[in-house]
């Protein structure tokens, strides 16, 4: 097993409910952080007029923190319980992390 990374997942704002559920039960001993962000991009396809004019596309963002193997479980059950659903992500190697 590989040292701690952090996993982050962007989202349709219509999932966070789900995923907030999803990674309840399968991230737990872990906990995440959550939040509403605005995404940017230049392919337009999946963006509202209103989205569109704006310039940006409402998005919920989750930062879970655990181990290298956990992650890649949990990214494995993430592509079976949310096949196709738009949820973009990437993992990072974590150099430090505790409390102050």
């Amino acid at each position: 097993m590989g040292g701690a990374s952090l996993l982050t997942l962007i989202a349709p704002v219509g999932l966070e409910e789900p995923l907030v559920d999803w990674l309840l039960e399968h991230a737990s001993s872990h906990g995440f952080c959550s939040g509403p962000i605005n995404g940017h991009s230049a392919s337009h396809e999946s963006l509202t007029v209103a989205e569109q004019v704006s310039g940006r596309q409402r998005q919920i963002r989750f930062e879970v923190h655990a181990q290298e193997g956990e992650v890649n479980l949990m990214l494995e059950r993430l592509r079976g319980d949310f096949a196709d659903a738009g949820i973009h992500f990437w993992v990072v190697p974590l150099l430090e992390s505790g409390k102050i």
